[in-house]
């Protein structure tokens, strides 16, 4: 199953554990196939780098390179309409999720958990994992 995940919850399962590790956990044994855009991938990559994560570079490199890269499909996403009005910034996650065919979003980012407007489902990792708890 093709899904996008945001820059939290990717965050938040690589750094912190609960919830969000169960989604590693499915990405490692197939049960989700995590689609990710070159912006996307920036993006992960400088959150990572934040001062409060206290990473070093060689650190946020082993993240990617064990945890990221080998799981994460890095597909050309082409920029299109905008559909978050409100923090036009999320709308790269609608936008791989569109060029991928993926069937979910899953965030934390009340924008985009808000967005309407968005053509692929956002939901938050709690209520995917509730509907898919493989």
């Amino acid at each position: 199953m093709k899904v996008v995940i945001d820059t939290n919850v990717l965050i938040s399962a690589l750094l912190f554990g609960g919830l969000p590790a169960r989604l590693a956990a499915g990405w490692r044994t197939g049960a989700i196939s995590p689609l990710v855009s070159t912006a996307i991938m920036n993006e992960y990559l400088r959150v990572l780098a934040y001062p409060k994560f206290r990473l070093t570079n060689k650190e946020i490199t082993l993240l990617l390179t064990a945890e990221v890269l080998p799981w994460f499909k890095v597909i050309a996403t082409p920029d299109g309409p905008p559909f978050v009005p409100d923090d036009p910034a999320d709308d790269k996650f609608i936008w791989c999720a569109l060029a991928g065919k993926a069937v979910w979003i899953i965030s934390g980012d009340e924008h985009l958990l808000a967005c309407a407007a968005s053509p692929v489902p956002v939901v938050t990792p709690q209520a995917f994992l509730a509907d898919h708890p493989e």
